[in-house]
């Protein structure tokens, strides 16, 4: 039976409900006021954020924290200009986002309209795919592939331009039901070669990366790797994949990673890679593992997309497979390969352990203590987030994550993220505590979050690593130009005051021991903004400007 005629902001609405989203995030624009026209006749909560980037960034974090897909509405020209950070995200993390950008309409197109962006040559080479509805009756078949190409082989961002007549003309046309996501199961022969080829090195490592994990993939990974004896890593920003505190994880691989964690990487005769790509952040910049050279060693590597494999290295073997099913295989064929007690992940985390021993930095306020303070606090809870800079190096040394979904940072190095995406994940976990840790500058990218966090209730608590500096710019300007200073120190406001004007609860910090009775207050409830007051001398965890300009 053919639906009533619709307008095309209903059908979209329609849609959205058909596939199960239970949770938008916006910027309001003219250009698709028939959008949320039709989102009024649906239990679908609209959030309503403060600028498209922050928006596009707690859609992300919304799909990463939740396993659905993030859906996220932006108006056209400097509204889709705006969200492209956040699909940018998207991109890099493998995270599956619909977005859903304003356009002129039809009859203005060409002609340089107002705010016309050509959405394909824009986005084209940003997400997985771009396209434009051209015919209100092909929503329904627009809007199921899209969320079937952000959910298929390696997951991504989809952007669908939606031009303004287009979703306010009437059509008739039938709903198109959710389609599975089609996936390839491994063969059991195959991986059971594969594990027992790795065993049977000296010095192996598995290395764990992707979009597609949960607590039952963490679990198989860690039984899979204590009977073969073999120590995991995790890519960067993914350290959550594995309980930190497992015998078997090596820590992981990326900015700032455990030295002791990168040259067994560099060495091993065995690496068994599932989900992760490879690329430049892993290899520490391709010097740890040199494409030039080839790959020293056995390389065996699963992942979904069939592109990836082989991109850069060479694999001796290779599957596309969704990772979980493929650990799912290993378990149930381990007991066909002899269990292995040769003390090699002991011996790699024990390095990692001994490496997350703090070393003393400069100032009053000591950044690896307060991470590790903060960490012991919340005793294997919460989730804590983070964008871009040196403090975060802090974050991911100091800080055991003890269960999958704790971690919440992008792998692109975007600042400004952990605001947003502390939002959108306390949002979607209301009894679990969120923290958002933040430097100065990465803060005030998306500052103006909080009243987002205000409006919808989302009680984070933000804690601010302030140096006065964009700390990482800073730290590479002195590197290479030393002793000329350009560009790289910030203005900070009042955070205390900023906090109560927001209607939350200000801290400052400016002696170490003061900031456990803050943060215990702050788990109690409500909008907490944690100010570090740091001495500018500190800059990272191993070393402090003056050693620089020494």
């Amino acid at each position: 039976m053919t639906p009533p005629s619709r307008h095309g902001g209903k059908i979209l609405a329609d849609q959205l409900a058909a596939h199960g989203v239970r949770r938008v995030f916006s910027v309001p624009g003219e250009s698709f006021l028939a959008a949320l026209d039709g989102l009024y006749d649906h239990q679908i909560e609209n959030i309503v954020c403060r600028q498209e980037g922050g928006a596009a960034m707690m859609a992300e974090a919304h799909a990463k924290t939740t396993g659905e897909v993030g859906v996220l509405f932006v108006t056209r020209g400097p509204g889709a200009s705006n969200a492209a950070s956040g699909l940018h995200v998207a991109m890099h993390d493998s995270t599956p986002l619909v977005c859903f950008v304003g356009q002129v309409p039809l009859a203005h197109r060409d002609r340089a309209a107002f705010q016309e962006v050509d959405y394909r040559a824009f986005f084209g080479p940003l997400v997985k795919w771009v396209a434009e509805v051209e015919q209100t009756d092909r929503l329904p078949e627009y809007i199921a592939r899209a969320f079937r190409v952000a959910q298929s082989g390696r997951k991504g961002p989809v952007v669908l331009a939606l031009p303004e007549d287009i979703l306010s003309a009437v059509a008739d046309c039938v709903d198109l039901a959710p389609s599975g996501v089609s996936s390839s199961l491994p063969d059991p022969q195959i991986v059971r070669e594969w594990l027992g080829a790795l065993a049977a090195c000296k010095s192996p490592m598995m290395v764990v990366g992707g979009s597609d994990w949960s607590e039952q993939t963490r679990a198989d990974a860690e039984k899979i790797a204590a009977h073969l004896d073999i120590p995991i890593a995790t890519s960067f920003r993914r350290q959550d994949y594995v309980d930190n505190h497992h015998p078997c994880f090596a820590g992981y691989l990326g900015v700032g990673a455990c030295p002791a964690t990168m040259q067994s990487f560099a060495k091993a005769d065995g690496v068994l890679a599932l989900g992760t790509r490879l690329g430049e952040v892993v290899t520490g910049g391709y010097v740890l593992r040199d494409p030039r050279k080839g790959w020293q060693g056995r390389l065996d590597h699963a992942h979904p997309d069939p592109d990836e494999l082989g991109r850069v290295f060479r694999p001796d073997a290779s599957m596309v497979c969704e990772i979980p099913a493929f650990l799912r295989v290993a378990r149930a064929v381990l007991d066909d390969i002899p269990a292995q007690d040769q003390g090699r992940a002991a011996r790699a985390h024990a390095a990692y352990r001994v490496w997350q021993n703090p070393q003393t930095t400069t100032g009053d306020v000591r950044l690896e203590e307060v991470v590790l303070e903060m960490s012991r606090i919340l005793g294997g809870r919460g989730i804590v987030t983070n964008g871009a800079g040196n403090y975060a190096a802090f974050v991911h040394r100091y800080f055991s994550y003890r269960r999958f979904g704790q971690q919440l940072a992008p792998t692109s190095g975007s600042m400004g993220y952990g605001l947003p995406a502390a939002v959108a994940a306390k949002l979607a976990h209301r009894e679990t505590p969120v923290i958002c840790m933040a430097g100065d500058g990465c803060l005030q990218m998306t500052l103006q979050e909080l009243s987002t966090a205000r409006q919808f209730g989302a009680d984070i608590v933000v804690v601010i690593a302030n140096n006065g500096r964009y700390g990482t710019i800073r730290m590479h300007q002195e590197k290479t130009y030393p002793a000329r200073v350009s560009g790289t120190d910030l203005f900070n406001p009042d955070y205390v005051a900023l906090a109560q004007a927001y209607g939350g609860t200000g801290h400052l910090v400016t002696r170490t021991a003061e900031f456990a009775p803050a943060f215990e207050a702050a788990l109690q409830g409500g909008l907490h903004l944690i100010e570090l007051r740091l001495d500018p001398d500190m800059l990272a965890p191993s070393f402090n400007l003056s050693d620089l300009k020494g």
